[in-house]
């Protein structure tokens, strides 16, 4: 009998079937420190606790998408090791600050299944939860992924398409306990732009680009204990290349869109997300962002902000797509969030 994991393949899953993911992670310090080496993080709120203090939090929360790696890395063993790519996020919802001391674990239902065309792969869907040490929901998020099957001739099963929210209503929101932005420091947050400043429909280009290195990236992916064979096997892609991990390329696009949007704190709701174009080392990643909805919260002096944040080749356009639909070749990432921002 074999003791390794070779990781679940397409017609592994079953609609309902609940997976309680290893291994648990308590966080500290270091991830929040090399969170902020691999990325330009500079957001106040998760770099200072005196910020975060002045704001009716108890200390600065481990960063938003660190969180999410955490809990999204424990995943992959059991979701994605077979992918062959990572399709989308809906329904994304960050419930409780992570706190360093933490202890972080997940657990996913399989919610929807479709056998593609070509006989060879499927795509699945889950509801992941983070859970801290005290049970409490941490954030919960819909992903769907193209896996492989292991025997081309295996029965498709039954194809369950699950209906998901296009869009996070602001009542879907939660807001940290004790958030409060009316002694908001503009000045040490970095640009004085509120919530009021910004338009619906206003395009902001964030003006900085990094450029994606392999050590770099290999170095992000092993922090969240991702193993997606994508981005460590050069052998594993038929170009030989190593695939650059999405969300390594969602928290680049997020860090350089300080230069516009500094004081879009938080990040509270994931209402879609694509990885529109493939990512490899030596891209230069730029982004920018579109404001697509504001809306007041009962928090004192915090307000929401529905944004678009568009990663992109350097060189590209703030177009998003063709006439034929399609994405444009430069377009790396289409992520629609809510953040928290002061009034």
């Amino acid at each position: 009998m074999t003791k390794t994991n070779e990781g679940r393949f397409f017609e592994d899953y079953t609609v309902g079937q609940v997976i309680r993911h290893a291994v648990p992670r308590t966080v500290s310090g270091g991830e929040r420190a090399l969170y902020h080496a691999l990325y330009p993080a500079r957001h106040a709120l998760y770099s200072s606790d005196l910020f975060a203090q002045s704001c009716g939090l108890p200390s600065a929360p481990i960063d938003d998408l660190a969180a999410f790696h955490v809990v999204f890395g424990k995943t992959v063993p059991d979701v994605s090791l077979n992918a062959v790519a990572n399709l989308g996020y809906a329904e994304g919802r960050w419930v409780t600050p992570v706190w360093p001391g933490d202890t972080l674990r997940s657990e996913s239902e399989v919610i929807g299944l479709k056998q593609n065309s070509n006989g060879k792969t499927g795509v699945v869907w889950v509801r992941t939860r983070g859970l801290n040490q005290h049970d409490e929901l941490v954030m919960e998020y819909v992903r769907w992924v193209m896996v492989r099957k292991r025997d081309a001739d295996a029965a498709a099963p039954e194809t369950v398409v699950p209906e998901l929210k296009p869009v996070l209503a602001v009542g879907d929101l939660s807001i940290p306990a004790g958030l409060d932005f009316t002694g908001y420091d503009f000045e040490l947050a970095g640009e004085p732009h509120r919530w009021g400043d910004y338009e619906i429909g206003e395009k902001i280009d964030h003006v900085d680009g990094v450029t994606v290195e392999e050590a770099e990236h290999m170095m992000a992916t092993r922090l969240w204990q991702n193993t997606a064979k994508v981005h460590f096997d050069a052998t594993f892609r038929p170009d030989g290349q190593r695939l650059i991990y999405g969300g390594h390329v969602i928290s680049m696009a997020r860090a350089l869109s300080f230069n516009g949007l500094a004081n879009a704190q938080m990040i509270v709701g994931l209402n879609a997300g694509a990885h529109a174009n493939p990512c490899f080392s030596g891209t230069t990643v730029r982004a920018w962002s579109e404001v697509l909805d504001k809306a007041k919260t009962e928090a004192p002096g915090v307000g929401a902000v529905r944004l678009r944040l568009v990663a992109t080749s350097a060189g590209g356009s703030m177009e998003l797509k063709g006439d034929d639909g399609k994405y444009l070749p430069h377009v790396l990432l289409d992520l629609d969030y809510w953040a928290l921002m002061p009034v």
